[in-house]
């Protein structure tokens, strides 16, 4: 029972910080969207690097390294702006491996249980007999008590882990939506200034 206690504590630490990490206004932060959708001409990208700068975060981290590397070839600002972006994507999956774990082990931890409260009951039953009912429920309630705690333990954390998990790619996805509209435009600054200066 003491590890499935520590187990729960542990889980719970992580399921109530996703779901303050995870929410959506927190990583696509509204303003950094807004200017991406709003922002027209090369003179526009100092206010969206200030911008940037002020709120810090994956997104805002991935789109500040694709303005300030506006000056790269198409090719090698999207290579970068992909590097940059697999690096941060791990704050957003951060903790869910430990949450995988749990939800595997807890079940396991509560069999454990299970096994060791149906040894006593054979030791106990070998040791006395059949008649000796008290003695045989202490090992029979532990060994239902620590499958209840484990079950009670797994199947909540599999539900927040898949929910995690799930908008955690939700989240990268839009990421790479907002990025890609921010290197198409970028790539028509570049045009236009290679334009004027021929």
């Amino acid at each position: 029972m003491i590890p499935l206690l520590f187990c729960s504590i542990i889980a719970l630490g992580i399921i109530i910080e996703r779901a303050i990490a995870l929410r959506k206004k927190r990583v696509l932060v509204p303003e950094i969207i807004n200017l991406i959708e709003t922002i027209h001409n090369p003179g526009d990208i100092h206010l969206a690097l200030s911008i940037c700068q002020k709120n810090k975060g994956v997104f805002a981290s991935i789109v500040q390294l694709g303005l300030e590397n506006r000056q790269l070839p198409k090719d090698e600002l999207k290579e970068l702006i992909a590097d940059q972006g697999r690096q941060e994507i791990r704050a957003l999956e951060q903790g869910l491996t430990v949450l995988e774990t749990i939800a595997g082990i807890a079940p396991l931890l509560g069999l454990l249980g299970t096994v060791s409260g149906m040894i006593k009951v054979f030791s106990v039953i070998s040791q006395m007999g059949l008649g000796q009912t008290q003695a045989l429920s202490g090992g029979i309630a532990e060994a239902l008590i620590t499958t209840v705690a484990g079950l009670s333990i797994g199947i909540p954390v599999l539900v927040c882990y898949n929910y995690f998990t799930s908008k955690a790619e939700s989240l990268i996805l839009d990421i790479e939506k907002f990025t890609s509209i921010l290197l198409r435009k970028l790539g028509e600054f570049q045009i236009n200034r290679n334009a004027s200066s021929a």
